[in-house]
């Protein structure tokens, strides 16, 4: 596998493999992340055995590593019991999608504290409704739960690298926890990438704030709103406020070594596989 295989989020409606895998060849993806329910809704579908079973294969074939991002409604902060539930009850479900399907990860967002409750309050809440998740994380081909933090919202519990400090520590720095880092969300909560060197101080940070090891994945978009404006707006790789430098020097950085990158960019096809080619480009140059 690639130091940095690149590839993209990819439509899954009508067959995992069929569709999914014929929209990742078409964009020259050497990864690929995909919906396995609606990522708005709390519905918890099964496969189709045939799809996962040609998508698993095919993925391995190719050594293709794959992910699963989890539904958005996903919130463990939340102070309404029943969010708690579907919570616990659709991360499950991923979390058993992933295994069904290969995937090396499952892509949670952190959520927020509602209803105006303390941090503190929150986070015992995470600990005690998804640290069990991960213990039954048991199988050797269990997907890891990746965290991805947001881009600084309202009560968001995880914006800035430091801000995965109290929610690993919620988690016991569970050995199945790691990180899906998303650039024009950590630009949009106060890093500034396009500053150079500001790529690397991050990194560094989010290093020392959880150990080395547990970076597993990056979604790799610029942004189409300035550092810190708190606005998960994404734009096409170099066309935004980050620019084509910061991902130049994100993929130099030791804490990438092996971390696949996965683009969420606009622009359909065309656009995905021009954004899919650039960072390739800025991988070979390295």
């Amino acid at each position: 596998m690639k130091r940095n295989p690149v590839g993209g989020h990819v439509p899954v409606a009508g067959g995992l493999a069929s569709v999914g895998l014929t929209y990742a060849r078409e964009m020259a993806a050497e990864a690929v992340q995909v919906f396995v329910a609606n990522p708005r809704g709390w519905a918890t579908p099964v496969g189709s055995p045939a799809q996962d079973e040609r998508f698993r294969a095919e993925c391995a074939a190719g050594a293709i590593p794959a992910y699963v991002h989890a539904p958005y409604l996903i919130n463990f902060g939340s102070h309404t019991e029943a969010t708690v539930e579907k919570s616990v009850e659709s991360l499950r479900h991923s979390l058993r999608r992933g295994r069904e399907i290969g995937a090396l990860g499952v892509v949670v967002h952190t959520g927020s504290a509602t209803g105006g409750r303390p941090r503190e309050v929150a986070y015992a809440q995470i600990r005690e409704r998804m640290l069990p998740l991960l213990d039954e994380l048991t199988h050797d081909d269990d997907p890891f739960l990746l965290l991805e933090s947001t881009a600084g919202q309202g009560s968001s519990l995880c914006s800035l690298a430091e801000d995965f400090g109290p929610y690993f520590d919620a988690l016991d720095h569970h050995p199945k926890l790691g990180i899906c880092l998303d650039t024009c969300h950590i630009f949009a909560a106060g890093h500034d990438l396009a500053e150079p060197g500001g790529t690397k101080l991050m990194l560094d940070l989010l290093v020392d704030t959880v150990g080395e090891g547990r970076l597993k994945l990056v979604h790799a978009n610029d942004s189409k709103e300035g550092v810190g404006a708190h606005k998960d707006r994404h734009a096409n790789i170099g066309q935004g406020h980050i620019g084509r430098d910061a991902f130049a020097e994100l993929i130099t950085h030791p804490a990438m070594d092996g971390v696949p990158l996965i683009i969420e960019t606009p622009g359909g096809k065309e656009g995905h596989a021009a954004d899919v080619a650039l960072l390739k480009e800025l991988r070979g140059a390295q």
